[in-house]
């Protein structure tokens, strides 16, 4: 056979395909850009702004799809799905710049959106550890000192299981380890927060005095973060996105530390209770884009975030398969992307598996979520997906590390 497809996801696949077939570098230059195309939604524009929109990328060759009643303003807003290669992006967005409407502001969001979709973020600073983005994907391992998680309740409740744990974790290949003293499990009431710094303090303190070691605080509470922080955490991992606990954005940025923000539907107790969305991953960004208002509002540096959309927490199983096969969209927001399936019960529902049979269900979601742009992978199972991560790196990223 004489044809193929040929898969170009974004500019350096372009520019490699040209290369190889011997165009020069100012060729290179000028067709990449057409040879990459995108999709892009905006949401909630007036008629008279989508209809200029429609008109402006129509001009270019794109196209620009609209609700029906846009074009008579029989509908108060409309969402547009504009779709078109990068070059005629960029035409689109110079020639928005001279609109009114809100479009000069619109093509501003249109050019970063596309801009943080196709790099990777800058290097991040983790306690002793800096994490490099473009180079690999990095694991955080979970340690639970709980007895009512889902998987590993009660294993390493004790401070010394704990910090065995640890060791254990750091040698199979953790990058962070993620201490948690209150389970968020589906239907979990909030703990009070003298019984998580209880569990959790006195296993920090101990692993902070292991040079080397990147710690995380999984926690709600600002009171429970500042005393893990002072204890010798170097992140805080905050499944709430900064909603729990209004005082927990101010005492991230007085410490100035990296912050994970999770998307929730819900709180733990009531988060199952049949979640709904109209748009999946359209809700998530919003939901993630407010928390990062927040941060930002609170003097949170914007390079100092993690997301993370939230894999089992206020979505069914159907919600997140989606969210795996979809996660490459949370690209937008331009910051590193976390994900959290780890022996979730969406993985035992497709599998008929308990908890600690779902090794390999959450190494196929791992394998998908790095392909989708992951940048760190949240896991009990550090060995055997340490080595899953290693491998898909080398597919994904094709850098030789082997």
């Amino acid at each position: 056979m004489t044809v193929r497809v040929v898969e170009l996801d974004a500019l350096p696949a372009a520019e490699r395909e040209l290369s190889a077939l011997g165009c020069d570098r100012a060729g290179v230059r000028l067709m990449a850009p057409k040879s990459v195309f995108r999709a892009v939604r905006a949401k909630a524009l007036r008629p008279a702004a989508a209809n200029i929109l429609k008109q402006e990328m129509l001009s270019f060759g794109g196209e620009a799809a609209t609700a029906y009643g846009s074009i008579d303003h029989s509908v108060a807003a409309t969402d547009v799905l504009i779709c078109g290669t990068l070059k005629q992006f960029r035409l689109l967005t110079e020639k928005l710049k001279q609109h009114q409407f809100g479009l000069p502001a619109l093509a501003a969001e249109i050019a970063a959106a596309l801009a943080a979709y196709d790099r990777a973020p800058a290097p991040l600073k983790v306690g002793p550890l800096t994490l490099d983005f473009g180079l690999r994907t990095y694991i955080m391992g979970i340690l639970n000192v709980t007895p009512d998680s889902f998987s590993d309740g009660g294993r390493y409740l004790a401070p010394a299981a704990a910090l065995a744990r640890a060791e254990e974790l750091s040698e199979a290949g953790a990058d962070i380890i993620d201490i948690g003293g209150e389970s968020t499990r589906p239907g979990a009431a909030p703990l009070p927060a003298a019984e998580e710094l209880e569990r959790v303090i006195p296993v920090i303190k101990a692993l902070a005095r292991r040079r080397g070691l990147a710690l995380s605080i999984d926690t709600r509470k600002a009171a429970v973060a500042r005393r893990a922080l002072e204890a010798g955490a170097h992140l805080v991992n905050d499944v709430s996105g900064l909603r729990f606990d209004k005082k927990m954005a101010g005492v991230l940025a007085q410490d100035r530390v990296p912050v994970c923000l999770m998307h929730m539907k819900g709180t733990p107790k009531t988060m199952q209770k049949k979640p709904v969305y109209n748009d999946l991953l359209g809700e998530i960004i919003t939901g993630l884009s407010e928390s990062i208002a927040i941060a930002n509002n609170a003097g949170i540096l914007l390079e100092k975030i993690i997301v993370d959309p939230g894999f089992g927490f206020g979505k069914t199983a159907a919600h997140n398969l989606e969210i795996a096969a979809r996660l490459r969209e949370l690209k937008v927001l331009g910051r590193p992307i976390l994900l959290g399936p780890s022996r979730k019960s969406t993985i035992g529902r497709v599998l008929s598996l308990p908890p600690e049979e779902r090794v390999e269900g959450t190494a196929a979601c791992v394998a998908l979520a790095i392909s989708g742009g992951a940048n760190l992978v949240r896991v009990h199972d550090v060995r055997a997906i340490s080595r899953v991560v290693r491998m898909t790196d080398a597919i994904v990223r094709r850098e030789r590390s082997w």
